[in-house]
């Protein structure tokens, strides 16, 4: 049975023990400025995003932003990793390691930032195109930011987890894209990873009920092949197993009494590329 935990305004012990938290306006507010944060982050690096910077000082970068926003990177340490975002090129699925690695003409590329601000962590990620880049990328890009947008649809009071999954799955496999199931969407706030587990692919009407308060990342990776991925042997990477295309994007969102609001807009209309 799903169990529900009321935070209390200024309660700093959270554990993660499998409970959904449900958090009132201060948490609302917290998020707000974390989210804030992030997602102009990933506004302001996107002119670095070009063929021949290297996914290092992209890295350095959000670093810098970060700390100049009064946060630090939530990745920086976390579970020994070393780097302050992910960064995944083409057939990377997700957690991909920045290192001295070029952008290169036609690639396509996520970028998944998460500081940690006042305590609360505003989790996103987004896509860019380097250079000029094939239709079928570009489409699978877009469809992947169509997913996402569909999935939040799904996230309002009543209904439940597996609405959100449904919905994305539906929409991807209508395209002939394959949906991602190793990976999925989690609980946030002040713990980075939490329950509950959101899943891009599945039933509707199954799943904990979604309950004004609660807090969550909604992140689907499509594949322009099939859904399966392999883990690199540096721990982190993944990638898809057939080495097709994938793409994915990231917003943080909170149940609202009629709806949802997102955390990590984009302050200057930089939902989904081209940026320019």
């Amino acid at each position: 049975m799903t169990e529900y935990q009321i935070v209390e305004p200024g309660q700093e012990a959270l554990l993660r023990d499998g409970t959904i938290k449900l958090h009132g306006p201060d948490g609302f507010e917290g998020m707000r400025r974390a989210g804030a944060l992030a997602a102009r982050i990933l506004d302001e690096i996107a002119p670095m995003v070009q063929p021949g910077v290297t996914t290092a000082a992209i890295d350095d970068r959000v670093r810098e932003l970060t700390l100049a926003g009064g946060a630090v990177p939530a990745t920086l340490g976390y579970r020994g990793y070393a780097h302050s975002c992910c960064i995944s090129i083409n057939h990377v699925v997700c957690h991909g390691i920045p290192s001295e690695k070029t952008l290169k003409d036609g690639d396509i590329v996520n970028i998944d930032v998460t500081p940690l601000l006042d305590g609360w962590h505003g989790d996103t990620s987004r896509m860019y195109l380097v250079g000029d880049v094939p239709l079928k990328a570009r489409r699978l890009v877009d469809v992947t930011y169509e997913c996402l947008m569909i999935g939040i649809e799904q996230a309002k009071p009543g209904n439940r987890v597996g609405d959100i999954g449904a919905a994305i799955q539906a929409y991807a496999e209508s395209n002939r894209y394959g949906v991602v199931r190793e990976f999925c969407g989690h609980g946030l706030g002040r713990l980075f990873h939490d329950a509950p587990e959101v899943v891009h692919a599945g039933r509707a009407g199954t799943g904990p009920e979604l309950r004004p308060g609660m807090f969550m990342t909604i992140e689907p990776m499509i594949n322009l092949g099939k859904p399966p991925v392999k883990m690199l042997s540096d721990g982190w990477t993944a990638v898809t197993r057939d080495k097709s295309l994938s793409a994915q994007f990231e917003h943080s969102i909170g149940i609202t009494e009629d709806g949802c609001e997102i955390f990590t807009l984009s302050p200057g209309g930089l939902h989904k590329p081209p940026y320019a």
